[in-house]
């Protein structure tokens, strides 16, 4: 009897210990896969309409880092929290927009057009360069940088919301995806990561 709950717990271990292996190689599947979905964020084409009227393609990322945001015009609390830290951020580093740019994503084909973006944008004191699109124009950017966005119906609001990727893009002059800084990062944090940008 003894050596048949023997039998039995050693063949429990075993399964438990396969079990610890199996999601072991699964981690790891997924952090590899991770970091190869980040480093191929970015350098595809696009195309969007900037709140200037002109039409803004990857080839303008070049030149100068950016912080790179998406949102929506109609957002309640993120995106005007973050818009707001990121121009502060320009400014407590010395820097303007000829050294680092801002660029606000619309996810909100339905809303928001160039003129709604600029007047929205207009509220922050500083330059910050609004991309608006059509659906499809705004699905591709969405691939291209992996965000996420979808319609959400709230009971208490009288349109629809957007949940969408909180963190903002860090892009060097090349265009190129380099990291993310999170909604709520600590302001420290956050002008570090800005500082090595600019200054990569």
């Amino acid at each position: 009897m003894a050596s048949g709950k023997r039998t039995t717990l050693a063949r429990i271990r075993l399964i438990l210990w396969g079990l610890v292996i199996v999601a072991g190689i699964g981690a790891t599947a997924f952090y590899f896969n991770r970091i190869h979905t980040l480093q191929s964020v970015g350098g595809g084409a696009f195309a969007m309409t900037a709140t200037d009227g002109r039409t803004f393609t990857q080839k303008d990322l070049v030149g100068r880092p950016s912080l790179l945001f998406f949102g929506y015009t109609y957002c309640p609390d993120v995106c005007p929290t973050t818009l707001a830290d990121t121009s502060r951020w320009r400014r407590e580093l010395g820097l303007g927009p000829d050294d680092l740019n801002i660029i606000f994503v619309s996810v909100d084909p339905e809303r928001d057009d160039p003129e709604s973006m600029k007047a929205y944008l207009s509220a922050f004191g500083t330059p910050i360069i609004g991309l608006s699109g059509t659906e499809t124009q705004t699905q591709t950017i969405k691939d291209e940088f992996g965000v996420f966005s979808e319609k959400v119906d709230d009971p208490g609001a009288s349109d629809y919301l957007i949940n969408h990727t909180a963190s903002v893009y860090l892009l060097n002059r090349n265009g190129q995806f380099v990291g993310t800084i999170s909604y709520g990062e600590a302001r420290n944090v956050a002008l570090e990561k800005v500082r090595r940008l600019v200054s990569g």
